[in-house]
């Protein structure tokens, strides 16, 4: 396998206190890699470092062999699940899922397609003209990773997407996690729950900001 990503001497201050302090990392194309740790670690940072969300203070982030530590999230081939789903309270779930593709005018016909196999792909193929509102927790959540994977992206980010979920859709999320995995895609997950990083192919502790091996 060859590495995705390389996080190189990554360190991060927010009002004076050192919240990342020298991470260095590399993630190989097909891993299913979970960071875990206590609130206030780290973890969420990190992702958002290599999301694009945030930029180091020092440190580079290359991805696919190039320092992408500048570049900002729609420039990054890197996709993320966010922990409070991000869905536009506005749009039916079809719209949702195409609202990426249409932002980069991809034909209608395409995104069509496209969507109708992302909503397959997370168990959802009926639910195209569900308004958001109507949707529990979990079909949510299953909305923010079709979304996620519609442009077929390199890395997907997943923080803490199990927080908001009873005990079945936690389940249910995570063996989708799996599934997407088995099929190539590369996954780093953040969160406290050590259910969720029991799903994971590889596990890295983060503390104090400081990644432990």
């Amino acid at each position: 396998m060859s590495q995705v990503l390389n996080l190189v001497g990554i360190n991060k201050e927010f009002d004076g206190k050192k919240i990342l302090d020298d991470i260095n990392l590399s993630v190989e194309r097909g891993e299913f890699l979970t960071l875990i740790g206590p609130s206030g670690c780290g973890k969420t940072t990190t992702l958002r470092i290599i999301g694009g969300f945030e930029k180091p203070d020092s440190g580079e982030v290359i991805f696919e062999g190039k320092d992408i530590s500048k570049l900002p999230p729609n420039e990054r081939n890197i996709n993320t699940v966010f922990q409070n789903y991000a869905l536009f309270p506005h749009l039916n779930v079809f719209d949702n899922v195409a609202f990426g593709l249409r932002i980069k005018k991809v034909p209608e016909k395409e995104i069509k397609t496209k969507v109708q196999k992302s909503l397959d792909l997370v168990d959802l193929a009926k639910y195209g003209n569900r308004d958001i509102s109507r949707l529990s927790g979990g079909q949510k959540q299953r909305v923010a990773v079709a979304r996620a994977l519609i442009s077929q992206p390199d890395l997907v980010l997943a923080d803490e997407p199990t927080a908001a979920l009873d005990f079945k859709n936690s389940e249910d999320l995570l063996n989708l996690f799996e599934e997407i995995n088995d099929s190539g895609q590369t996954i780093i997950m953040v969160t406290h729950s050590s259910l969720a990083a029991s799903h994971a192919k590889r596990v890295l502790f983060i503390k104090d900001g400081c990644l432990l091996y």
